[in-house]
């Protein structure tokens, strides 16, 4: 049996207002309330990205094993999604979004006793708690979003919202631009190799003023995390239940998504392009420094690009949705994304690297249109079915690593063309863009 068919999409009710308005009047207030919280996640997704460079420098451990920050990072968002998704059908999404703003708050705190032990394992534990926070919070946002209004419009309200994520992002990008990788010892990877065999205490010393560099921009934000959800505390948002609803059943709920295609297909395409959204983001720098010989504040500049470009194409994008269809233009994106990361791998110089930066105009729409392409049709089952898509986030826990353990790896002889491992890397981003236009294409032909 068709899931889609089988149950009606339902909005909260919203009584005086157009059905067609994209944020009815009625639901404004809580709809800013709700997508002032996309820009936290944005933060702490782009103020981490770069700490992959940076702890690998500073801790003196292999790219494989830094990367292993969004192994921890994005493994949170898998753990806890399942769990949050049956906290918040138990109570509801204002109750979801306290939870995860206090797991939020609380792994940044920690960052003050991970910073001295100076141990890469305290920090991984401290990255994983903040992002078990975030998997509750996008667990509740993303679906509460939907809701507020009509079904017709709840994929550009999604896309709307999200246009919001980004500005957290930049900011991540230049907090951890000018207030960390510019204030760390410019000792270099192979100057630390010999402290550690000649003067290990002076080696501790600056490895100690490091660490408390980085702690400082994850302290303030745990404060002011803090101040938000004191916010959301007194804040009177509406309930996504009638009064005389009951839970869903979770059992029938589970098979029904369990049945459906189109969902599931949804969040292997959400795993894929989260991992590519990760990959080509985390690894900026180590582009910019391998293939160009750049320092890494340098390399940041060109993070700080791409997320500029990100910005805007999103709200380009946003803005064609009203004459394009969502499956439609999600397929033209992956081929353009591809094609760019084919130009990353074989291109060598400046022009690889723009290519490279030039990817995240393709990335802008991808996690909202996948997101309310997937969860068209659920109604209630949205809850649960958010959770899968979620744990999808996985895809930036699992992906980096790879490409980071290709990246250790030594160069490949194409006959008389030499690929390095780094740009040999960004195959697998290719591969993910792949598998994002096989479901655009799917979804717009099921539903033309």
């Amino acid at each position: 049996m068709d899931y889609n068919r089988q149950r009606k999409p339902r909005a909260m009710k919203n009584s005086g207002t157009s059905s067609n308005r994209v944020i009815p009047k009625a639901y404004l207030t809580p709809f800013v309330l709700v997508a002032s919280l996309f820009p936290l996640w944005g933060f702490a997704n782009d103020i981490t990205n770069p700490m992959v460079a940076a702890f690998k420098n500073i801790l003196l451990i292999s790219n494989f094993e830094s990367s292993l920050i969004q192994f921890a990072f994005y493994g949170g968002y898998c753990f806890m999604a399942i769990p949050a998704a049956i906290f918040i059908n138990r109570f509801n999404y204002k109750k979801g979004i306290l939870m995860g703003l206090g797991l939020y708050a609380i792994g940044c705190l920690m960052f003050i006793p991970s910073s001295n032990m100076i141990l890469f394992e305290p920090f991984l534990f401290s990255y994983f708690i903040l992002t078990c926070g975030l998997s509750f919070l996008e667990t509740s946002a993303n679906p509460y979003i939907l809701s507020m209004g009509d079904e017709v419009t709840a994929t550009r309200r999604l896309n709307f919202a999200q246009a919001f994520n980004p500005l957290g992002s930049l900011t991540g990008m230049f907090i951890a631009k000018e207030f960390i990788l510019t204030r760390l010892n410019p000792t270099s990877e192979e100057k630390r190799w010999e402290l550690s065999q000649n003067n290990p205490d002076l080696l501790v010393h600056i490895q100690q003023n490091d660490l408390n560099v980085i702690i400082g921009p994850y302290l303030i934000l745990g404060i002011v995390v803090l101040l938000v959800l004191v916010v959301f505390v007194f804040a009177k948002l509406p309930s996504s239940k009638s009064k005389d609803e009951n839970d869903i059943n979770l059992g029938e709920t589970f098979r029904g998504l369990i049945s459906n295609g189109q969902y599931l297909q949804g969040v292997v395409a959400q795993a894929f392009y989260v991992g590519a959204q990760i990959m080509c983001w985390t690894f900026i720098i180590h582009y910019g420094a391998n293939e160009l010989g750049m320092t890494k504040v340098e390399a940041q500049s060109y993070n700080i690009i791409a997320m500029i470009i990100f910005v805007s194409s999103r709200f380009l994008c946003t803005y064609l949705l009203k004459y394009v269809n969502p499956g439609n233009l999600l397929l033209i994106l992956s081929i353009g994304g591809g094609l760019l990361t084919l130009g990353t791998i074989f291109i060598k110089g400046l022009l690889g690297l723009y290519s490279l930066v030039a990817v995240s105009a393709c990335m802008s729409l991808m996690f909202p249109t996948i997101y309310g392409l997937a969860l068209n049709g659920l109604g209630d089952g949205a809850k649960i079915g958010s959770a899968g898509l979620i744990m999808a986030i996985g895809g930036g826990s699992f992906l980096p690593p790879m490409q980071g353990a290709i990246m250790d790896m030594a160069s490949i002889s194409l006959g008389s063309f030499e690929l390095s491992s780094t740009r040999a890397s960004f195959s697998l981003p290719f591969v993910c863009f792949l598998v994002i236009g096989y479901y655009g294409w799917n979804t717009a032909r099921k539903n033309n």
